[in-house]
């Protein structure tokens, strides 16, 4: 696996993969932002790789994903280099045969067992999960 990562400006820099997929990496203050920051890219990764393994586990189990939802928040420390201390993704499934006992327990499964980027993360990071259930269909 390997990316490369190149100056646009002082704060924003675009990113590719060996398949010259791109992001752009924008540290601009929010009203001038047009991308994610690193930190907002290691949340969304957290949440997208927990959520194609919940949506794998729930189809394993023969359990309809109509829609799947994830919002995920960061805690900070306070001091550099600011890691994450605390991460919470809340998901929000859509379903009409999946249960919240379910999503709750692929969820947990999804962040302690499966989720490479969860454990690539887990160096004193707290974290945790929460469920809803969406209107079913």
């Amino acid at each position: 696996m390997k990316t490369s990562t190149r100056y646009v400006s002082d704060y924003v820099y675009e990113t590719h993969n060996e398949n010259n997929n791109s992001l752009k990496v924008d540290m601009r203050a929010l009203d001038e932002k047009q991308g994610l920051s690193p930190m907002e890219m290691i949340m969304s990764a957290l949440s997208g790789c927990a959520v194609v393994e919940i949506v794998l586990m729930l189809k394993k189990k023969k359990k309809t994903v109509v829609d799947i939802v994830v919002e995920t928040e960061g805690e900070r420390s306070e001091e550099h280099p600011r890691r994450f201390v605390k991460l919470h993704s809340h998901y929000l499934l859509t379903s009409p045969d999946a249960t919240i006992e379910d999503l709750d327990k692929v969820a947990r499964l999804a962040l302690e067992k499966y989720c490479s980027v969860a454990s690539s993360l887990n160096v004193d990071v707290t974290f945790s999960s929460s469920v809803d259930s969406g209107k079913n269909s």
